[in-house]
């Protein structure tokens, strides 16, 4: 169970980074340029934790799945960004395949 607080706490931290790179207007704003570099470095160490039990082609494609479609949910609040139709089917294709590996696959680790 750990492991997955892990990746959940790898996700949230990664989230958080990217979604601050905008703000920190290519690391010239100090907050926000140290809200990516804590963000990306504390993403990294949980997931290095979570390889310790969870196959890392699972991790990452939870890892990377969810953070496209969390960033791109605070990039529409936060910055203005449109989600069109298509977006939003890409993002729903996402979701599907996460919950198809957490509940078909035997790779997976339980």
């Amino acid at each position: 169970m750990k492991n997955w607080l892990f990746l959940t706490a790898a996700i949230v931290f990664e989230v958080i980074a990217t979604s601050s790179l905008k703000s920190s207007q290519g690391f010239t704003k100090l907050f926000p340029s140290l809200l990516v570099v804590f963000g990306y470095g504390a993403a990294f160490y949980f997931l290095s934790l979570t390889l310790k039990a969870i196959p890392v082609g699972i991790a990452y494609s939870l890892w990377s799945g969810l953070g496209i479609i969390l960033v791109s949910l605070i990039a529409w609040l936060l910055h203005g960004q449109k989600l069109d139709f298509w977006a939003i089917i890409g993002m729903a294709l996402i979701i599907s395949g996460v919950v198809v590996m957490n509940m078909f696959s035997k790779s997976t680790a339980h």
